[in-house]
């Protein structure tokens, strides 16, 4: 099977958001989904940003157009919000985001009405409509198809560390898991979700969607749903293994350390190094470890099992590349890392909320809610940096 990779900007970057959509006054999920992108205005199909439908009638995906920067991409995102918002607010329904809703249950959830979504639980039955995750998506344009398996492996060495700043689903249903993020660990229940097989080149990846589709495991590349996977459509990347992030600022320091990542790896590539990567189960290990430890945990960084705090880690690889985050125009949200390093994941700050209020999850919500509508725009955000 033959797969052609779009042509795309180097380290061009385009995000995508899941938001969920709950009461106002009880923080429950609502099923208004179709009922606000119903009542979007005509002219939104002329702005840069996106706004679709999901699995799940009570969540919204936002998404960016291609921005050169991180910046532009996260200002198309705020736009999308503000037109939402527009509809959301005089219905009693607020917009919050996290890896998971603390007390939701799966059963008093409703389906889209889409074709795809009834055959994926039909499929997958009840971890189908145990999906009640939302994440983040960070899309970064790679300029060969040669350099996007050998950035992918390389990636993967990062993917605890990413997962681990995005943290924000210590809740399920209800119970307290003891996890920072517990949709890494639903989520991959999925068929074909989860980490990526370590492919050595696209022919490889040609030959993986060959065997899926003629098996009947997939239609095409889209139904591959791994935490990072090529984005042939668009001439990406796609950074799949994040929590949904509840500010902006967030959002935008978790993209901006992508797009560095990814541009190191190539300018390397370009020099003729090899990419450094680890062994599958080193991967998986440290995978589960940032999914139960978050910004607590020890991960593996090399083929020798060197074992490093990942906060550590997270502060050497931000030094190492400040210079080309300078370049690419993200130095500002690139330093947000360094926030969340030292005030914690929003699975802390839940954590905290909850047990200040002896446990009373649908307090944790209203945090959420604050957190989304009360915190700084990235353009706060920047200017008080500046100050």
């Amino acid at each position: 099977m033959t797969v052609p990779f779009a042509t795309s900007a180097r380290s061009s970057v385009g995000i995508e958001w899941e938001l969920m959509l709950a009461d106002r006054r009880t923080g429950d999920l609502v099923p208004r989904a179709p009922e606000v992108f119903a009542a979007l205005p005509e002219d939104t199909a002329l702005e840069r940003f996106t706004v679709t439908q999901e699995l799940l009638t009570n969540t919204l995906e936002l998404t960016s157009g291609v921005g050169q920067t991180v910046a532009a991409a996260v200002d198309d995102i705020a736009d999308a919000i503000e037109t939402v918002r527009s509809i959301t607010d005089p219905l009693g329904v607020e917009l919050m985001c996290a890896g998971s809703h603390p007390f939701a249950q799966w059963y008093d959830q409703e389906i889209t009405d889409k074709t795809r979504y009834h055959e994926l639980i039909e499929r997958t039955q009840w971890w189908g409509r145990n999906m009640m995750i939302w994440g983040i998506h960070v899309h970064v344009g790679i300029d060969d198809v040669a350099k996007v398996l050998p950035i992918m492996n390389a990636l993967s060495v990062y993917l605890p560390h990413l997962q681990a700043l995005s943290a924000s689903s210590p809740f399920w249903a209800g119970d307290r898991t003891g996890y920072a993020s517990n949709r890494a660990l639903v989520f991959q229940q999925l068929p074909t979700a989860g980490l990526p097989w370590p492919l050595r080149d696209w022919a490889e990846f040609e030959a993986y969607l060959d065997d899926m589709v003629r098996t009947g495991v997939m239609a095409d590349a889209t139904e591959v749903r791994w935490d990072i996977r090529p984005a042939p459509r668009w001439g990406t990347i796609e950074v799949r293994a994040c929590d949904g992030m509840s500010t902006l600022p967030e959002l935008a320091a978790v993209a901006a350390l992508t797009q560095v990542l990814v541009e190191h790896f190539s300018r390397e590539l370009d020099e003729g190094r090899e990419l450094t990567m680890i062994q599958p189960w080193f991967v998986r290990e440290n995978k589960w470890r940032a999914a139960r430890y978050g910004l607590d945990a020890q991960v593996i960084v090399a083929p020798d099992g060197t074992q490093v705090p990942v906060r550590e880690h997270l502060m050497e690889t931000l030094e190492r590349h400040a210079e080309i985050a300078v370049e690419l125009k993200c130095a500002k949200e690139y330093a947000g890392v360094n926030r969340i390093i030292a005030e914690g994941a929003s699975s802390s700050r839940q954590l905290v909320v909850a047990d200040a209020a002896g446990g009373d999850l649908r307090e944790v919500v209203q945090h959420l809610i604050r957190e989304f509508r009360g915190g700084p725009t990235l353009r706060e955000h920047l200017a008080a940096m500046r100050d």
